[in-house]
């Protein structure tokens, strides 16, 4: 089984339910507000931290969570873009897929993993190839869901590149649904973003011909 959705938007940013006054501690202090927190979450659970197996546990989690599964919710962490001349006249899509990324569904914080497939046409400028990686990672080292993360990522690139010929599609196990509630393990997730010209369907094929193409 295959679920596909295909997003639209009108030029709407979607952003992460975050806070205003999220960014007011320091990486540290929540790091030990955490780490306090999850070890009160063991407590309860009735595990004992005394045990020498357990007792970083809290700390480990804390220092995960903040610096690593949920770093993209720090915009200090959003990667610098670098954009060089298109000095070849490249006037045809350029591609970077089977991008694989690791996020968390933010209704129950367990892993989604999948591949992201991402295109734009250049202009004036090309994008440096190991950027769009790191774009597509800022976005999904947060709690998320995968409609706004094919989004998050197409309005980036829009925005980064003054244009609209941007393509998105992502692919993806959520493990919400493969480890618990119905535990279906065979179905994938897709969601697809298309703007400017790959709102052609001539463009699209192409893309998706490249994309989903086997060696």
């Amino acid at each position: 089984m295959s679920e596909v959705l295909n997003i639209h938007f009108n030029n709407r940013p979607i952003n992460s339910p975050i806070k205003e006054n999220e960014f007011l501690l320091s990486d540290y202090e929540k790091i030990k507000k955490i780490e306090g927190l999850f070890a009160e979450i063991m407590h309860t659970l009735g595990l004992d931290l005394n045990d020498d197996s357990l007792c970083n546990t809290p700390k480990r989690v804390a220092k995960m969570f903040v610096k690593e599964m949920f770093s993209g919710l720090n915009p200090d962490n959003k990667p610098y873009i670098s954009l060089f001349e298109n000095k070849y006249g490249y006037k045809n899509m350029l591609i970077e897929k089977d991008i694989t990324f690791y996020s968390n569904c933010e209704h129950h914080f367990v892993p989604i993993i999948g591949k992201a497939h991402v295109a734009y046409i250049p202009g004036k400028q090309v994008i440096g190839l190991s950027k769009i990686n790191r774009l597509v990672q800022y976005y999904a080292k947060r709690p998320q869901v995968q409609e706004r993360l094919t989004i998050q990522i197409t309005d980036a690139l829009k925005e980064i590149l003054q244009h609209d010929d941007v393509a998105v599609v992502i692919e993806a196990d959520h493990l919400c649904v493969a480890s618990r509630g119905i535990k279906d393990t065979n179905s994938k997730t897709h969601t697809a973003s298309y703007s400017g010209r790959f709102k052609e369907e001539a463009i699209k094929q192409e893309f998706l011909a490249h994309i989903y193409h086997k060696k």
